[in-house]
């Protein structure tokens, strides 16, 4: 599996053009894809990345890939990351790693988002992995009640899981967040679901990430096969 997904990041690295402004994706999909930057990057490359997470930022620099942010540079070319789920019409689910909302902030700020995944990762209906929704921690059980109504209207239930660190406490984003992840089952409107999720006071964001996707690249025992958005 780890093979794939360095097979996956190294096509996605020909995407990467000289001079380019690149979002740096998080995860382990995206780590090979920041360790195959760094070997161009030696051999002479210029570009400069803009890291999704605290742990990307850091590999970068040990890659020696010079970085930036989006307040010196809030355009870029292109932005490379993993999914957790991903179906036919490119739309996803991330934030396994807790990074979604650095992850989606720098995604909107990109020409073109480019997600490197094994195949096992493409889906007919997104929902069987865990929905991330990052919410602040003043308040939970009022936000948690507020985004199991939301879930019912949609039809998805309605289980909800405070996310806990290796520690045993709650996890705590980049950001200073915490995490409640929806097991959802099957999404049937992921559109709809991430605004109604994002209208509940208390909700930062969600792991939905609806039309910011515009090339796939799966990896899989028969090769690599790419998928453009329509």
């Amino acid at each position: 599996m780890d093979g794939l997904k360095r097979q996956a990041a190294a096509r996605a690295l020909e995407e990467v053009r000289d001079g380019m402004k690149l979002g740096l994706g998080t995860g382990s999909t995206a780590k090979h894809f920041v360790d195959l930057l760094g070997e161009k990057v030696r051999s002479g490359m210029k570009v400069v990345g803009v890291p999704t997470s605290e742990a990307t930022g850091a590999q970068a620099e040990q890659c020696g890939i010079a970085l930036s942010t989006l307040d010196e540079l809030p355009r870029l070319d292109l932005t490379v990351d993993g999914a957790d789920e991903i179906d036919g019409n490119l739309d996803l689910i991330k934030g396994a790693g807790g990074a979604l909302l650095r992850e989606k902030i720098v995604a909107a700020a990109s020409d073109r988002m480019i997600v490197i995944a094994d195949d096992s990762k493409w889906v007919d209906a997104l929902g069987r992995f865990p929905l991330p929704i990052e919410v602040i921690p003043f308040g939970l059980a009022a936000t948690k009640a507020a985004i199991a109504d939301v879930l019912t209207r949609h039809g998805v239930g309605d289980k909800l899981t405070l996310r806990s660190g290796k520690d045993g406490h709650a996890f705590v984003t980049d950001g200073g967040h915490w995490i409640i992840d929806a097991h959802c089952r099957r999404i049937p409107d992921a559109a709809a679901l991430a605004r109604d999720l994002n209208m509940v006071t208390g909700v930062v964001e969600n792991g939905l990430f609806v039309g910011m996707a515009r090339m796939v690249v799966l990896a899989g025992a028969n090769g690599i096969r790419v998928v453009h958005r329509a």
